[in-house]
């Protein structure tokens, strides 16, 4: 007996809402086992989880402070593989997005948050797409492949950031630690109440709701959606597919760079090393969001949420069960092993057949 993959003629609606849950439900079981081997209860452990995620007003608080940069680095990343460009580089461009903003900040200029903010933001955006622009103009050009060139440039970003906070940068009264000095409050975004809750949740949002209006209703919007689906289609009706590349690149890097800004200017409040979580960067986190939301920004909306979730009710139950520092980072692992496995079963169905020497075939 053969088996082999079939392509579908067309793609089940069903399967594309059903593949998300499964994939999470599923990650979820496996999950379940590695958390029995280690001596703990699964359900007592995710319980807690949610429990210190979503049953109190400052655990939903802190999801939503999460979510912020997931979100933004969400929608970047789906943007791009809408096109069926691999970004694969939001970390990196999260970290020049950070630094672009506190060049800002370096300079000595202490204007109001009126300006600041603007100013902050602006060169945050600027630095993200520039950075994205490089593997984009790579690939319209030499044909680069753009997950080697995106991930690689991860690093050098990063290393980037370490070197101004190492050197000068570095804050003198600092104790030894790796950080700029704290950022003057004409810098610091704006929060709700006594929650960490800012401004750049606020951002997050206008911006999901501009990317769907120009997704939906914008032909631009169209031109993105048939290059991806089909580059030579595109081509043969007069797209331009190099230069939507890299505008694609130019908003999906400026999006990772403004969740370096929000990250810094509204939480951390100066460049820290570890802009990101080192368990679970945001920038790699945001992979597994534009696929669990099927490249819909609504669905980036609702998937940061949840994954901003992940990362509370899992710094919670490390401490209070004492479970590994990845625990996270596994339950994240698992559910992009799931969507993956789970998006060639919708593309695919699986077709046994005899082999053609048992049926006399040459």
């Amino acid at each position: 007996m053969a088996i082999r993959l079939e392509r579908r003629l067309e793609r089940s609606r069903q399967l594309e809402y059903l593949v998300p849950v499964l994939s999470v439900l599923l990650s979820l079981v496996v999950c379940a086992f590695l958390l029995l081997a280690n001596g703990n209860n699964p359900l007592v452990a995710y319980g807690a989880m949610m429990k210190e995620a979503f049953g109190t007003s400052y655990g939903f608080a802190e999801v939503l402070v999460k979510a912020t940069p997931l979100i933004l680095c969400g929608l970047g990343v789906m943007l791009a593989f809408k096109m069926l460009f691999w970004n694969i580089g939001a970390e990196g461009q999260l970290h020049m997005g950070a630094w672009g903003a506190t060049a800002v900040v370096m300079t000595g200029w202490e204007g109001s948050g009126w300006l600041m903010i603007p100013a902050m933001m602006i060169a945050g955006m600027a630095c993200g797409a520039l950075w994205a622009l490089i593997p984009a103009y790579l690939k319209v050009k030499l044909n680069c492949n753009e997950i080697i060139t995106t991930l690689l440039l991860n690093y050098v970003a990063i290393l980037w950031v370490a070197h101004f906070i190492y050197g000068p940068w570095k804050d003198p009264v600092s104790f030894g630690f790796p950080m700029t000095k704290l950022f003057p409050e004409g810098a610091q975004l704006m929060r709700f109440g006594d929650s960490r809750v800012h401004l750049g949740f606020v951002f997050a949002l206008i911006i999901a709701l501009i990317l769907y209006l120009l997704q939906e209703k914008s032909r631009w919007g169209f031109e993105v959606a048939v290059t991806g689906g089909n580059p030579k289609a595109a081509e043969y009706a007069g797209m331009s597919t190099g230069r939507n590349i890299l505008l694609v690149m130019i908003i999906s890097g400026g999006l990772a760079g403004l969740a370096g800004m929000v990250e810094i200017s509204g939480i951390q409040l100066k460049l820290l090393k570890d802009i990101s979580p080192h368990a679970a960067p945001y920038g790699y986190t945001a992979i597994i969001i534009a696929w669990l939301a099927r490249r819909n920004p609504w669905g980036v909306l609702l998937v940061s949420i949840l994954m901003g979730g992940l990362y509370v009710g899992g710094e919670t139950v490390q401490i209070t069960m004492k479970l590994p520092v990845n625990i996270v980072l596994i339950i994240q692992a698992l559910i992009l092993f799931f969507v993956l496995g789970g998006d060639i079963l919708a593309r695919y169905r699986v077709v046994f057949s005899r082999p053609r020497e048992a049926l006399g075939g040459g």
